[in-house]
């Protein structure tokens, strides 16, 4: 009979677990193509999960003049997402035209994506469960909450829906 080692049958403790680098997600670009987190390492990262039927849309010019004022510190990633109201009903063309044509965005914008529930993008999954970001869960309440992450790939922090992108919450951070 064999005897088992039981230790090694045990949970890995916090400290052997390695967690998950914001870079080793995988996630695609609204017109389908792969984004590579790992190529904007040494910037700060301001994902958003966006829509364009809500109350806080007007946010996307304000994303637009963030992106813009700090290009070499910021780059900001836009997720639509149709979880809160069905306010991004849009195809990846409709979402594209509407951004473009009525907030001249350029920032990056992703698949449309869920970020919260049992589809939860990994993405989301990282940036709302302390476990993965090792610093603190969240839970998505609306459009237009943000999650700021550091040069190095740490989560700085979240902002509810209310706070706006250019708030010294977020810009002193840059």
């Amino acid at each position: 009979m064999k005897i088992i080692n039981k230790a090694k049958l045990a949970a890995p403790t916090s400290s052997e677990v390695k967690r998950q680098s914001i870079y080793d997600i995988k996630i695609n670009a609204l017109d389908g193509s792969p984004i590579s987190l790992s190529a904007f390492k040494g910037k700060k990262l301001l994902f958003v999960n966006v829509a364009s039927k809500c109350g806080f849309t007007k946010q996307y010019e304000d994303l637009q003049t963030l992106s813009g004022t700090y290009p070499e510190e910021l780059v900001v990633i836009g997720s639509p997402c149709n979880q809160f109201g069905s306010q991004e009903p849009g195809d990846a063309s409709q979402i594209q035209a509407f951004c473009t044509m009525n907030f001249g965005v350029t920032f990056l914008l992703t698949e449309k994506i869920d970020v919260k529930g049992s589809q939860q993008h990994p993405l989301y999954e990282w940036l709302t469960t302390k476990d993965l970001n090792g610093k603190k869960s969240s839970n998505v309440k609306w459009n237009f909450q943000k999650y700021l992450v550091d040069d190095a790939g740490h989560l700085i922090d979240y902002y509810l829906s209310i706070t706006n992108p250019t708030s010294s919450k977020i810009t002193k951070h840059l």
